[in-house]
């Protein structure tokens, strides 16, 4: 997305002006007066949205006490479709923070459109136009976040991942349902999961899924990247240790550390390795880690045989789960993403995922975007003259670039990694 999110200025009041205008003449009926929107604008909250040099949406906000209130919420009709609404909401909520805000409201009339909010994460009371929605995030958590890189998700992540319906559901069930409810699991004997392991091939959308879960959770989300602690004075060991004492100060985390097969490898050899040091510290940090509630431990790693046995043993890791390469609706979901809009209604897509069975989603992109450029170059260059003249990308160009990109995972892979399904997968 090209729109740029910002603070209110004094410039912006013709824009705010014009879309107001737009959205009266349209049906919108506003709960607040301009006057008082304005007001809002000078002295509380309000954040703006400008695609290019057009304005294209406002958010305004005032605190009251703990209660933050939305006064105005609105986008040109040409970007509603486009998300802005959720992150003009998102962008607005974080400034509103500061005030030390526990709950985020707005009313709106009947002609108001609420889609945005519920997608958005707020709620409808019965019998009124109100909506509201916990902050998951306060002044001081943020702060933290801050220091440690981390950040609190936008909250449609979880259903923009198309197809991997077997992955999702075991993910929903295993992890969201008993993390977003403890009290109903545990009325069931079941204890949420504290810490588990997505284990498959290279670029099959493990940071993906953990990112959802954090959203489908509203946790904030922290990555931890062990080779950026190579420079604490305390060594990497100290650091990981530092990092996570930090992360025992939020209330809710989703902690993510990826290729974690570098930090947690098989050790052996005498005298003991540097590597060996960093394992041990892990290994003593996660039974730590699993005594408070409301936290999940997400590692990844393409090479599930490479980690040492006693970092998955039972215990450390309630589950060690599967991502596999897309499945035929997920390419799908893929390719609709990269091929131009102009293009969608010309292009055979159902060959195009039939074609790339084994591809992960980053071999998709790769060669959709080689396709875009190949057709761009025959078109101003005329590069090939036997090539029938186009004015955007067809079927023919994606077909030629898959044949012409090398796939990421090889038949080898994914044998074994079936294998390590059956072998090493704790379901």
């Amino acid at each position: 997305m090209s729109v740029r999110f910002r603070n209110f200025q004094a410039v912006d009041t013709d824009g705010l002006l014009k879309l107001w205008d737009q959205a009266r003449n349209s049906g919108f009926e506003p709960v607040y007066s301009l006057a008082e929107i304005l007001a809002s604008c000078d002295k509380d909250f309000a954040i703006v949205a400008h695609d290019g040099d057009v304005f294209v949406g406002a958010a305004v906000g005032r605190v009251a006490h703990e209660q933050g209130w939305v006064v105005l919420l609105v986008v040109a009709e040409s970007h509603q479709s486009k998300g802005v609404g959720s992150r003009l909401i998102s962008e607005l909520e974080a400034e509103m923070a500061v005030g030390g805000i526990s709950k985020l409201s707005m009313l709106v009339s009947d002609s108001g459109r609420s889609g945005v909010l519920e997608k958005s994460g707020f709620r409808q009371l019965k019998h009124l136009n109100y909506f509201e929605r916990e902050v998951s995030v306060g002044e001081r958590e943020r702060e933290i976040l801050n220091q440690l890189g981390g950040r609190v998700l936008a909250r449609d992540l979880w259903a923009k991942i198309a197809g991997m319906t077997p992955e999702k559901e075991m993910l929903e069930r295993r992890l969201v349902l008993p993390l977003s409810d403890p009290s109903l699991a545990e009325s069931f004997g079941v204890e949420p999961p504290k810490a588990i392991v997505l284990f498959g091939p290279p670029g099959t959308g493990k940071t993906t899924f953990a990112k959802a879960v954090a959203s489908r959770l509203d946790w904030p989300f922290v990555e931890v990247f062990p080779s950026r602690l190579a420079g604490d004075p305390s060594g990497v060991a100290g650091g990981l240790r530092e990092t996570f004492n930090r992360i025992d100060d939020l209330e809710h985390v989703v902690v993510f550390i990826d290729e974690v097969e570098e930090i947690a490898s098989k050790r052996k050899g005498d005298p003991p390795s540097p590597t060996q040091g960093v394992t041990n510290e892990l290994l003593k940090l996660i039974p730590a880690f699993r005594e408070r509630p409301g936290r999940l431990l997400v590692c990844a790693t393409n090479y599930i045989r490479a980690l040492d046995d006693a970092f998955l043993r039972h215990g450390r890791f309630d589950y060690v789960m599967p991502i596999g390469l897309p499945d035929s609706e997920a390419r799908s979901s893929i390719w609709s993403r990269y091929i131009p809009s102009s293009a969608h209604g010309s292009i055979d897509l159902a060959l195009l995922v039939d074609r790339t069975v084994g591809f992960s989603p980053a071999d998709i992109e790769y060669a959709a975007r080689k396709a875009s450029q190949r057709a761009l170059e025959q078109a101003v260059f005329k590069t090939n003259v036997d090539a029938k003249p186009t004015t955007t990308t067809a079927t023919e160009h994606y077909l030629w670039a898959i044949d012409n990109t090398r796939r990421t995972v090889s038949d080898d892979v994914i044998v074994e990694f079936e294998q390590d399904i059956e072998s090493i997968a704790r379901l």
